[in-house]
């Protein structure tokens, strides 16, 4: 059980939303709300991208450059054999937490758009870009394919990389059929 990531997932997530809707309330300063809100986000996604999914239902993904500049979207998915059922609500929570946001962010996006508030404009549209970010790399780690990540971590995870699983297949493929690869 992880209540410490699972509270977290939700704080920043939460904290950003109330604050978007209650910063003029509490401060005339549209520079420091902009801030604040804008602070929340980053801390939302850098912790969910970074600890929470791993924690409450091992996911991660990144993006990693090659040598030739190449970039290359990794999406890790952890081997669970079975599921305790304080696992699974947190799993839950995650999910919801993870589909629910980016939704709100959609209708602050068009309340903003039709309110005529455009100074609020980037801000929405930050706030959707992280939190569909997350949804976007956690649904590929859910869905994707699966490939190890390396000797040492192949019981822990496995990871989707097309390139690497196409060159990883095929060194397979000669290593049973000898050097020639004929089938």
């Amino acid at each position: 059980r992880h209540p410490l990531a699972t509270f977290f997932h939700l704080f920043f997530r939460v904290s950003a939303i109330i604050t978007y809707l209650f910063c003029d309330w509490f401060s005339n300063s549209f520079v420091a709300c902009f801030v604040t809100i804008l602070l929340l986000l980053s801390f939302d996604f850098w912790s969910v991208k970074n600890v929470t999914g791993r924690l409450l239902v091992g996911l991660h993904w990144w993006n990693q450059i090659d040598e030739d500049g190449k970039s290359h979207w990794i999406f890790e998915a952890r081997r669970v054999p079975t599921i305790a059922p304080s696992t699974e609500a947190e799993a839950r929570i995650f999910w919801l937490g993870l589909i629910i946001c980016p939704v709100i962010w959609t209708v602050f996006f068009f309340s903003t758009l039709f309110s005529l508030k455009l100074k609020w404009l980037a801000l929405v549209i930050a706030g959707i870009s992280l939190q569909t970010a997350n949804l976007y790399g956690y649904i590929h780690c859910k869905l994707g394919g699966q490939k190890s990540i390396s000797r040492g971590t192949s019981r822990l995870f496995v990871t989707a990389d097309v390139p690497k699983r196409q060159t990883r297949i095929s060194e397979d493929c000669v290593e049973e059929h000898g050097k020639t690869g004929a089938r």
